[in-house]
């Protein structure tokens, strides 16, 4: 048999459906469902950059909704830290100074779970100068949205120790301040750490009455009015920061923030 006597079995192949697509399908309303659309009618780069820009802008807005609305559901969890660090040392004025506290370890092991549930990490930022520490408490939203809080204060060298154990110990206390501060939490009986330390300046009753204000317009306008405020004004707020900050989600409960 020849090559023009071969009689070639051409079997049809089944045409293969095509997979659906996996791709995540966007919101025609969103910046970028527009955008997209924009595109299939052959908008300008320019009208492009302005979508982008818009896109931006809405996702940074969703991403501080998101945090506001996980915030609250954190603040209603069931949190307690509890003082087990006993302080006792011959103070300078010849008696002794004794006092309990919570350690650093023991407000993280109290919060960390909880803000992992409402899906919140947290890290520490230190600046050190000669005589003053600064130490910002940095809480962030998993999708994207971070809100700060920053102590200041001078190494402790209180008790009789050296220069490295003295800003060990004034991180330490800054650390766990800043993590309290930022996730609205107390301690269980809480003083000021030492029963010779000095009284905490007073709230001038001006800069007390205008936090107030602004914790009635809601968390958003709260959290911009806190953050226009000076170092110094952060710090002497700090004692009410508790109930500015309950204030202030108590008013978007209550749909007064828009």
């Amino acid at each position: 048999m020849n090559d023009t006597d071969t009689i070639l079995d051409l079997t049809p192949i089944e045409r293969q459906d095509e997979k659906p697509s996996t791709a995540l399908a966007l919101p025609q309303t969103s910046p970028a469902g527009m955008m997209l659309a924009a595109l299939s009618q052959g908008a300008s780069l320019e009208q492009v950059e302005k979508m982008m820009d818009l896109q931006e802008r809405w996702e940074k807005r969703e991403a501080e909704k998101a945090y506001n609305e996980a915030m609250a559901s954190f603040s209603a969890e069931a949190i307690e830290i509890i003082k087990r660090k006993q302080v006792d040392y011959a103070n300078s004025k010849g008696g002794r100074t004794q006092y309990k506290h919570a350690e650093l370890s023991d407000v993280v092991e109290a919060v960390k779970p909880a803000l992992a549930r409402h899906g919140f990490s947290y890290r520490w930022d230190t600046q050190q100068t000669p005589d003053w520490l600064s130490v910002t408490c940095i809480l962030k939203h998993r999708l994207g949205h971070s809100e700060s809080c920053t102590l200041g204060g001078a190494p402790d060298d209180s008790g009789g120790k050296n220069r490295i154990q003295a800003v060990k110990s004034t991180k330490s206390y800054l650390e766990r301040q800043t993590l309290e501060a930022i996730c609205g939490v107390a301690e269980k009986g809480e003083d000021n750490d030492g029963a010779d330390a000095p009284a905490a300046s007073p709230i001038p009753p001006d800069l007390l009455q205008a936090a107030r204000d602004e914790s009635m317009k809601g968390w958003k306008a709260f959290s911009a009015w806190i953050k226009a405020r000076t170092e110094q004004e952060r710090n002497l707020l700090v004692p009410e920061s508790d109930n500015l900050k309950a204030a202030a989600k108590a008013a978007d409960a209550k749909g007064v923030a828009k």
